[in-house]
């Protein structure tokens, strides 16, 4: 007789096993990253949006259509990781949105179901690429409706719609040419692919696709994969954070500049110096503020001077989170000798600092980039990165910590960009700004560009402009053999990647490095700054800087340990 209709538990029980399902086979859609690099985690990021989403759907006791729904969208929405796990977000947002009313799903109402979510998702998405899991979904949808006026069973209707986004699928390579020259699927569409074929085994009860107990659904985390919201705790060496601008009066030219950087060197850390016509923006840790301001005299009046005691300020941050602490358990104890059932949580909120006006969180990895941005005047980091991309969730967390009416939101990465729009539409209170930044170093060159006379407008005009001026490239090792951009890549070979593709391909970290600045530097160049990651020593990364010194005279060089994972070298050409 087939199957006409499904109820909630149903649904419960599909959305489980597509869960499973998409868990089990997430190694192997990660393998299919265009780039061969060892972090390619597409599956993953999709594998965690949706158990986020299966704790909230396992947690429901003979749940209402409604209940599910609910539980499908809330915990995918502030879950979901990277860009394909945001656009599977809304796939599901939008899917839920049609069935929450139903008391019985039908394949008319599945059709409609899936026309939604890929409506909603395509609306996410600013430019909405063809040949990716986009593509896939609006195949399925289409086809769907097709199915839904020649059957009512709704398991012949599953066959045929995954049928027909298998086919749209392997056509994927031939609407990205990328795709193609590596010779895979687009990985989300894969995925999606997994989350549709779990589910159509769930409702045939198919015990290898059901979790053996459905309350122990859990995200899996670790150490190496799992993002936070890190506050940066370091030793402080210099303890005056040191900030000014000097109004230029006198000569300035790049030889006084690379002066005035190599005495703040002698004296401090952290230093960042940015040169405009008629002043000059300076910040720098240091034990002995006032000889930086003897020296900077040299070239003109000061202004906007600011000293901050940063062991002071370090200290105090650490009795606050003691005193939120202790005023929360000594609450909690109240409330249980009160024979309350809820126990009351004190707000941390009270034991912020004052409002301020701006704020500022980035997403980094690595300790030395950690002191970078905590130098230049991030509040919060969010820990993650390419390897490990946070989730909407994470972006959240960061932005409650944050106490400013304005807070500029730095992603540092394209996977990340998503999370942290979607974050920022689910926030009230204050003024998010999502500045599209997709490497570290674009990051780090809009924060020292922020001006705190200009208006939250000006700041985002004058930060995306100062940004696009930056190239950069990440230096990593192919971790299988392909051919990408027409270059052919053996396993272990190392790849200098850029923003718009390969630059470089090699047998040796340095030769490769040295390469792709031949593509990189140009006439206008002026600035190289080289990060060295954890896996690169401190005497390999100063060679190089002096041979790229000697093949690029014209340019300042700047080095700086960043410690990030993976990347043996993070390296930007203004």
């Amino acid at each position: 007789m087939g199957m006409k209709s499904i109820d909630a538990k149903a649904v419960q029980n599909a959305f489980l096993a597509a869960a499973r399902g998409l868990e089990a086979k997430k190694e192997w859609i990660n393998e299919l990253n265009v780039f061969p690099v060892p972090d390619g985690d597409t599956g993953t990021n999709m594998s965690l949006t949706v158990m986020a989403a299966a704790k909230e759907v396992a947690a429901l006791q003979e749940p209402t259509m409604d209940q599910v729904a609910k539980a499908i969208a809330s915990g995918s929405l502030r879950g979901a990781r990277g860009n394909s796990g945001v656009i599977l977000s809304q796939l599901f947002r939008g899917f839920t949105k049609e069935i929450k009313t139903k008391e019985y799903i039908t394949t008319k109402s599945l059709a409609s179901a899936f026309v939604r979510g890929t409506e909603t998702a395509y609306k996410a998405v600013m430019k909405p690429k063809e040949g990716t899991i986009l593509t896939v979904a609006r195949g399925m949808a289409e086809k769907a409706v097709e199915i839904s006026s020649q059957t009512d069973d709704i398991i012949e209707f599953a066959d045929r719609v995954i049928e027909y986004g298998d086919y749209i699928l392997s056509q994927t390579p031939e609407m990205l040419p990328v795709l193609k020259q590596a010779g895979v699927v687009d990985s989300g569409g894969q995925g999606l692919m997994q989350v549709v074929k779990g589910a159509r085994n769930g409702l045939l009860g198919k015990a290898e696709e059901l979790p053996e107990d459905i309350g122990d659904i859990s995200v899996p985390a670790s150490p190496e994969k799992s993002a936070a919201v890190n506050t940066v705790d370091f030793d402080i060496h210099f303890g005056y954070c040191t900030e000014f601008i000097i109004n230029l009066e006198k000569n300035y030219d790049s030889g006084k500049e690379m002066e005035l950087k190599a005495y703040l060197e002698s004296i401090g850390d952290s230093i960042v110096v940015v040169s405009d016509e008629d002043m000059v923006k300076v910040h720098v840790h240091t034990n002995h503020p006032g000889l930086a301001f003897e020296k900077a005299l040299e070239y003109g009046s000061l202004s906007r001077m600011k000293i901050d005691n940063m062991r002071e300020e370090h200290e105090e941050k650490l009795v606050k989170e003691a005193e939120v602490k202790a005023a929360a358990a000594a609450e909690r104890v109240r409330m249980e000798q009160n024979g309350k059932e809820k126990l009351a949580a004190i707000s941390e909120e009270a034991l912020l600092p004052p409002r301020k006006k701006y704020g500022f969180i980035a997403v980094s990895i690595g300790k030395g980039m950690e002191e970078i941005f905590k130098g230049i005047g991030t509040d919060c980091l969010i820990e993650g990165g390419q390897t490990m991309n946070p989730s909407t969730e994470d972006v959240l967390n960061a932005i409650d910590k944050v106490n400013a009416d304005n807070i500029f939101v730095f992603p540092n990465n394209k996977n990340i960009i998503l999370a942290a729009e979607q974050a920022k539409s689910l926030t009230e209170g204050k003024n998010i700004i999502v500045i599209p930044s997709q490497t570290v170093p674009q990051g780090i060159t809009a924060i020292i560009n922020f001006l705190p006379d200009l208006s939250p407008e000006e700041n985002i005009e004058n930060m995306i402009k100062e940004m696009k001026r930056v190239k950069t490239a990440q230096i990593t090792y192919a971790v299988r053999t392909t051919n990408i951009d027409g270059r052919d890549i053996q396993e272990g070979d190392i790849m200098a990647i850029s923003d718009n593709g390969i630059l470089s391909v090699g047998k040796s970290v340095e030769g490769t490095v040295l390469q792709a600045f031949q593509e990189m530097v140009d006439e206008d160049s002026e600035l190289v700054t080289i990060y060295y990651g954890e896996e690169t020593n401190r005497e390999d990364a100063e060679r190089l800087m002096e041979k790229a010194r000697e093949e690029f005279p014209q340019c300042e060089m700047e080095l700086h340990n960043g410690g990030q994972p993976v990347y043996y070298y993070l390296i930007s050409v203004e």
